[in-house]
């Protein structure tokens, strides 16, 4: 059975030319990068010059850059590190009702040893309020973390705007770009931001492997203990086939970016009409214009969007009910939560993310299908019956 892969927001596959920049970094360049002698040090070399690659593609200096594990670690680090930096007598951080789980998590665990943590609004849209945001700086306020496109409507937040307000009153700013990098473009010193998130594995990259961007002059401590590697703020050896894969996955990326994001809108929009135009009592959830290009999160009333992945599974089209980090938790989103869709509505939501490797093809057949099953969920739902009978 073929596989039609619509789930890329819950990972990518890798890209062969990543795969092949891989490989001799599992055979023949095996040296541990803290080696003094020249096979090591070479290493050492390869691993500086994708240092270069990423911090260029973000407008950063190379010495901003710090390898984690991926998108959570980076999280944790920028979030727990920030609120026990020192004697500063911040007690307060902000982030967003919508973000990961990654930060909010995070938060909760602050929130146990005393930090104090507002959580922001967003609208229908899932954008929040800057006037609210400032409205919520204080005194006491140490960071400030909102996503830069929210991993299940694919909604783009005000970045520039918000790390504009946290400069003027002397906040530091976070944003989690796990789903934003390689897609969009991003410049920190445009947009005003002092730390950023990323995953390689969100832009065709290994996984296992990220960065966390730390503005210079922020005294952030150490994450993880033990050698010197990354300056002294991350111990470990360094995932050396991994950096050398998300170098190259990050290249591709910035490269190609304008002409997949071209093909992605066309592709988005196409499935977004069929969708509107062939199926009664859905909706397009999140922002139509600032939204990532490849994400197409839609509400079907009168179903449940569990047993229609199920479905969709059988045919061996591949979505998902939202983030793929909480799947499985039986909770309702979050997000869908904050946005203030109703429960009846939220409950038949399924994300499709496109990526540029998608075929317009495959995202008919995907369309067809979708249809073909509501129509059979809704056909058995009491609800549905109800409702039918009542206004129809």
């Amino acid at each position: 059975m073929s596989i039609i892969y619509l789930d890329h927001a819950a990972t990518t596959p890798v890209l062969p030319e990543v795969t092949e920049a891989m490989l001799p970094y599992y055979k023949e360049r095996y040296g541990n990068p803290s080696g003094i002698y020249q096979f090591a040090q070479h290493r050492k070399k390869e691993i500086e010059n994708v240092r270069k690659i990423l911090a260029e593609s973000i407008n950063a200096a190379p010495h901003e850059i710090y390898y984690t594990s991926g998108g959570t670690e980076a999280d944790n680090w920028a979030l727990k590190c920030s609120c026990f930096m020192g004697s500063t007598g911040k007690t307060h951080m902000i982030t967003t009702k919508i973000e990961h789980h990654a930060v909010l998590n995070t938060c909760k665990e602050l929130e146990n040893r005393g930090t104090k943590v507002t959580y922001l609004n967003v609208d229908e849209n899932g954008r929040i309020s800057l006037k609210e945001l400032e409205k919520a700086i204080d005194s006491g306020t140490v960071l400030v973390s909102v996503m830069f496109a929210n991993n299940e409507v694919g909604t783009i937040e005000p970045i520039k705007e918000a790390g504009y307000l946290c400069k003027k009153h002397g906040v530091l700013f976070h944003t989690d770009a796990v789903q934003a990098y390689g897609h969009i473009p991003i410049d920190v010193e445009k947009m005003n931001i002092d730390m950023l998130s990323v995953s390689a594995h969100k832009f065709n990259g290994p996984k296992g492997i990220g960065f966390l961007y730390i503005r210079e002059g922020i005294a952030l401590p150490s994450y993880i203990h033990g050698g010197g590697q990354e300056s002294g703020k991350r111990a470990g050896t360094e995932n050396v086939a991994g950096i050398i894969g998300m170098g190259k996955a990050a290249e591709i990326s910035q490269k190609r970016m304008e002409e997949d994001n071209r093909k992605l809108l066309h592709l988005r929009e196409h499935l977004i009409h069929r969708f509107l135009r062939e199926i009664p009592y859905c909706r397009i959830n999140g922002d139509r214009k600032n939204r990532l290009p490849g994400n197409c999160n839609v509400s079907f009333q009168f179903i449940d969007g569990g047993s229609l992945l199920i479905l969709l599974d059988t045919a061996g089209i591949c979505a998902s009910a939202g983030s793929a980090c909480s799947s499985g938790e039986g909770a309702s989103s979050h997000v869908l939560s904050a946005m203030g869709i109703p429960e009846e509505i939220a409950r038949g939501t399924i994300r499709f993310s496109i990526g540029a490797q998608n075929t317009l093809e495959e995202i008919d057949e995907a369309a067809d299908y979708v249809r073909e099953n509501v129509k059979k969920l809704r056909e058995t739902s009491a609800e549905y019956e109800d409702y039918q009978n009542k206004y129809v």
